[in-house]
């Protein structure tokens, strides 16, 4: 197994102050902030996207692990093929009934021959998280991943994420949406100015903000993104 994931004094440029933090299997994590607060910057630290200014991020071993963006980059191809090309660049054998599976978890089988590019925006970040579900990751990081979408299509991203969690996969998701940490959430992490000011599970959160920073945030009196 992949966890945790620690960081040690991790600090990124003026964005992320120096923190350290421990990333635990199991529950849900959400990391709930202002705007500018850090979130994309700490999760995309995480995933090894962006190097620590200083401190040191470790996994206590190698396994596999996959990100979704809020805009997903889709390749120019179909659908399937979207899949196909990540199961390949991964060296996973059977590529063609994983990225079949994948899709089909996510449903869109019907589209699976369409161009990735043509597909609307929440058919696209469903494409992304088949992509991801074909590699059956270990830790699953999520930036904003239904920021811009409708209430349908938010129900449904949010219903494969609940399959990704269901099937044991580590969900770790930076939102904006207050009543989706609800839903979705175990544990959240509330970072403000760089920093992690609290860390609870989602109902003492809710209920009893350990901050007055949180508490603003929870009452709408600070930005949500």
């Amino acid at each position: 197994m992949m966890l945790p994931l620690k960081l040690e004094e991790v600090s990124f440029l003026h964005v992320i102050k120096p923190l350290s933090l421990e990333i635990e299997a199991g529950p849900s994590t959400i990391i709930l902030g202002a705007n500018g607060a850090g979130k994309s910057v700490l999760m995309r630290l995480m995933h090894g996207l962006l190097i620590p200014s200083s401190g040191k991020i470790s996994w206590n071993s190698a396994g596999r692990q996959a990100m979704v963006f809020q805009r997903p980059v889709m390749l120019r191809r179909s659908a399937l093929d979207n899949v196909r090309y990540a199961l390949n660049v991964a060296r996973v054998m059977d590529a063609e009934r994983l990225a079949r599976e994948a899709l089909a978890e996510v449903g869109l089988t019907a589209v699976a021959h369409r161009p990735a590019r043509i597909l609307s925006g929440g058919e696209q970040q469903r494409l992304a998280l088949a992509r991801a579900w074909a590699l059956h990751p270990e830790v699953l990081f999520l930036d904003e991943p239904t920021a811009s979408l409708d209430p349908t299509a938010t129900r449904e991203i949010e219903a494969v994420i609940r399959a990704f969690d269901a099937s044991g996969t580590k969900v770790v998701m930076a939102t904006h949406n207050l009543g989706q940490a609800r839903r979705l959430g175990d544990e959240v992490i509330y970072l403000h100015q760089g920093r992690v000011v609290e860390r609870a599970s989602v109902e003492r959160f809710f209920a009893q903000p350990a901050t007055a920073e949180a508490a603003a945030f929870i009452k709408g009196e600070l930005p949500w993104v």
